[in-house]
């Protein structure tokens, strides 16, 4: 499902929102959540799962194709962790 999928989903199970009212929202969670993470913090949505950052170090990596090494930088990088309820839901247990 893409951004605009999810959008006119919404807007069709809340018929007494304009569909650019609906697509506000939608940009502003995004943008929270965007923002959080830059920020370094973690972010929660019970039942579906938690957002956070990982820090990963400085390395020599191996360039597949001709074997050379190279040196790949420090990085950040976002992380997702499914909750239980979603993995349960994804595994076909209904609790």
């Amino acid at each position: 499902m893409i951004r605009s999928e999810l959008i006119q989903k919404i807007a069709e199970e809340n018929p007494h929102l304009f569909q650019r009212d609906v697509e506000r929202i939608v940009n502003t969670i995004f943008e929270e959540i965007t923002e959080a993470l830059a920020r370094g913090q973690r972010v929660e949505l019970r039942g579906f799962g938690a957002f956070s950052v990982k820090h990963r170090d400085a390395r020599i990596g191996r360039n597949p194709r001709t074997g050379e090494s190279v040196d790949v930088e420090a990085k950040t990088v976002p992380f997702f962790k499914t909750g239980k309820l979603l993995r349960n839901r994804l595994n076909g247990k209904e609790d």
